[in-house]
């Protein structure tokens, strides 16, 4: 079977690495993929930007499935044009996509479907923003309305703050035609979740829940990125919860974009709040997220093609994941300047050193290969990622490979999953 992976990511060469260890797979291919997929991959050239590239690259490959990795093909309606050409693709139509791809389109989503998430109001222009704010108190959160690679959301200590960050914003210096409406949100408190089902349009199958750090320095400081880290472990999310989720939040999305004639097929990823008041929807994702689908996959045990082709063929049941036991942990490393301007070309030492650490893999997510050797060439520049049976041990490892990869200007926060081992060690 020949498998299309679209994407350029530390989430791609996640994908790449869990299909590879399928049977069934004669041929995998990446598009663009990056430095490190190459190596386990054929990467073939296509700008994610282009409908018309990923559709002359899929028809040149002529693959049996492909599978969408980042967000902005699927706006671009990737899903849609591949579906009518009849070539099996896994991910939602442009229509289903709009759960990602407009904060306000979900959030006045959630509200006709009763799917718990934060008081709102959406906004357009500076002064329906003052207004809007005299109903809110700080902490306060705002939102661009389109995508943003992980950087249209401020969360601001003071309506001051708020005011700067939804006028810059709105005038386009920020994000451009992304941030011509914003949402204003209240500030959740609680324990952050990703939660991510699979649905075939009609069931809905859990994978197991990861936390990620979405801030980029230490202690939750400083701006959002992308994520600098995430981690999985058996203790994070009991079955009661898993239910109360099923239940109350992925079913009801499914059965509402049904009822609304935006059928869901793929993966569905729910970025959660566990707040004293119960878990709220602060996003959703419309594919896997990225740094959460290292770890996850790192613990699944199962082949991850019969579960996509069944989600895509629509015969979704239950028990179509088998998961490990152990822990696991991702911490990126980024590039100097990261989330701001950066510099790439940097050359990347000692991954092999730290890929012979038991149970350590590096994921590539910014990087390029040349001459035998790899360089930097995005943000965030390596998952360097273990598994192991506790979840200090799998913290340890990963930190321990850290250490022996090298590049100028990198750096990666010191406190991956450390609030999760402190309240570990205070239940026992």
């Amino acid at each position: 079977m020949r498998v299309l992976v679209i994407g350029s990511g530390g989430r791609e060469h996640a994908l790449v690495w869990k299909l590879r260890q399928s049977p069934r797979i004669s041929d995998i291919y990446c598009a663009p993929g990056n430095g490190g997929i190459s190596g386990e991959a054929e990467c073939a050239p296509a700008d994610q930007k282009s409908l018309e590239s990923l559709v002359s690259v899929a028809h040149r490959l002529r693959p049996d499935l492909t599978i969408v990795g980042p967000e902005l093909p699927l706006q671009l309606g990737m899903v849609d044009e591949f579906t009518r050409r009849g070539w099996p693709i896994f991910g939602p139509s442009k229509a289903a996509a709009q759960l990602e791809t407009s904060k306000i389109f979900a959030k006045e989503f959630m509200q006709r479907h009763r799917i718990p998430t934060a008081p709102y109001a959406v906004c357009s222009s500076i002064s329906e923003v003052k207004a809007t704010l005299s109903r809110f108190s700080a902490p306060v959160v705002v939102k661009a309305d389109g995508l943003a690679a992980g950087k249209g959301v401020v969360l601001s200590k003071s309506k001051e703050e708020a005011t700067l960050a939804a006028n810059e914003m709105l005038s386009g210096k920020m994000l451009g035609e992304a941030g011509s409406r914003v949402v204003i949100e209240e500030c959740l408190k609680g324990d952050e979740l990703s939660f991510l089902v699979f649905s075939d349009g009609e069931r809905v199958v859990p994978l197991v829940a990861a936390q990620d750090h979405k801030r980029i320095g230490d202690g939750d400081t400083g701006p959002n990125t992308g994520g600098m880290g995430a981690y999985s472990f058996p203790g994070l999310l009991d079955e009661q919860m898993t239910h109360w989720l099923l239940q109350h939040i992925a079913r009801p999305v499914l059965e509402g974009m049904k009822a609304e004639g935006m059928e869901y097929k793929g993966v569905l990823y729910c970025g959660l709040m566990i707040t004293p008041r119960g878990p709220m929807v602060l996003e959703f994702n419309c594919r896997f997220g990225d740094p959460e689908t290292q770890p996850i996959l790192m613990r699944l045990e199962s082949d991850l093609l019969e579960a996509i082709e069944a989600s895509v063929e629509g015969r979704l049941s239950d028990g179509e994941f088998h998961w490990s036991k152990d822990a696991a942990v991702c911490v990126v490393m980024a590039s100097g300047g990261y989330p701001g301007t950066i510099e790439v070309g940097k050359r990347i030492s000692g991954i092999e050193p730290a890929e012979a650490i038991e149970g350590v893999k590096v994921f590539h997510a910014g990087t390029s290969a040349r001459d035998g050797d790899y360089y930097t060439s995005g943000g965030r520049v390596l998952g360097v990622s273990s598994r192991a049976p506790t979840l200090e041990a799998a913290v340890e490892r990963a930190y321990q490979a850290v250490k022996r990869i090298h590049f100028d200007g990198a750096h990666y926060r010191n406190d991956i999953a450390a609030r999760a081992l402190k309240n570990y060690r205070n239940q026992r």
